[in-house]
């Protein structure tokens, strides 16, 4: 089974989105796939309950009030969406469950100044130092001819984490999402060009 975690501190940097599109993906693939939230608003879930019926099915991996149980016998892929604010205490007990960490982030310096003591605090796990954790970074809405996209790398080198891919801002995000879809439920032909940057990513997970 293949158990993901997609975090960062700071609301709003697209874990939701990058959430749902792993969980669409994996889904195509034929995997028995499900999708957790942690999060209070559980926009995962809700995005869920709007997915059409005739795409390939996505099951809710519902959570316990105090820890995270594990994911159910028969699951082949679990992917678990956070909140901001996600506690050190909570981070601990669900590394222990996952084999990848995905970190959406932004890059603007607020964002990046935001995850500088969560990225420390990643690298003094216990699972990531012992790399029983893979951990990898996403920039989300990054547009590559900014300054503020050839900051990322630089900042990332840092802590010692791989940027795996960035991803371009994109309309089609905001209007397939809004109805229980994912740039993967369209056509290939309208989607080439954001598939391709998502790919390094699927290839990343699949590495063992």
């Amino acid at each position: 089974m293949r158990k993901i975690l997609v975090v960062n501190p700071k609301g709003g940097s697209g874990k939701s989105t990058l959430s749902t599109h792993l969980a669409s993906w994996f889904a195509w693939q034929d995997d028995r796939v499900m999708l957790g939230d942690l999060d209070r608003q559980h926009s995962s879930h809700h995005w869920l309950d709007l997915r059409p019926a005739e795409l390939p099915p996505i099951a809710r991996w519902d959570m316990g009030k105090d820890k995270v149980a594990r994911p159910p016998k028969g699951c082949q892929v679990a992917i678990l969406d956070t909140p901001a604010c996600f506690s050190e205490k909570k981070l601990k007990h669900v590394l222990q469950l996952v084999d990848h960490v995905i970190v959406p982030v932004l890059p603007s310096a607020f964002d990046l100044w935001a995850c500088a003591d969560f990225f420390s605090l990643l690298a003094e796990m216990k699972a990531v130092r012992r790399e029983t954790v893979k951990v990898g970074v996403v920039g989300m809405r990054v547009n590559s001819r900014t300054q503020a996209a050839q900051q990322l790398p630089d900042f990332l080198q840092r802590f010692d984490l791989p940027l795996i891919t960035t991803l371009r801002d994109s309309q089609q995000y905001n209007q397939t999402i809004s109805r229980g879809m994912t740039l993967f439920d369209l056509p290939h032909s309208k989607t080439e060009r954001d598939r391709a940057e998502w790919q390094p990513l699927i290839d990343w997970l699949h590495l063992r």
